[in-house]
């Protein structure tokens, strides 16, 4: 049997959810893992915060031979090292652009003249 360790989808629509889980290889991507290990939020705003991993279990799993996935083995390299970085700040705002300035018609016989009213 082939373990590895993986994320496996939660939440709902544009509101992602992993937890971090040790799982046969073999099975579906939302299945039924072994053991879960740890959590990865990526909608929290700081990045240390958005992963919380057991390391103790992590480690066990990996000397007994479980792999973890590309994206799971960047969050553990990251996690040993602490090395989150910063989250970008907001971009500045950009004042709006001025409205245009409308013309006035020049005041010559331009205008409609006013038909007299019948009476």
């Amino acid at each position: 049997m082939s373990v590895r360790i993986r994320m496996r989808l939660h939440g709902r629509k544009h509101r992602p959810f992993f937890r971090i889980c040790v799982i046969d290889r073999q099975k579906a991507r939302d299945g039924l893992p072994i053991e879960e290990v740890g959590t990865y939020d990526p909608t929290i705003r700081d990045k240390a915060a958005r992963v919380k991993l057991d390391m103790e279990r992590v480690d066990f799993w990996i000397s007994k031979g479980a792999l973890p996935s590309d994206r799971v083995a960047t969050l553990i390299k990251k996690i040993k090292a602490n090395d989150f970085g910063v989250a970008k700040a907001a971009p500045e705002r950009v004042a709006p652009k001025p409205l245009p300035v409308a013309e006035e018609a020049p005041a010559g016989g331009d205008a409609p003249a006013e038909t007299p009213a019948e009476g």
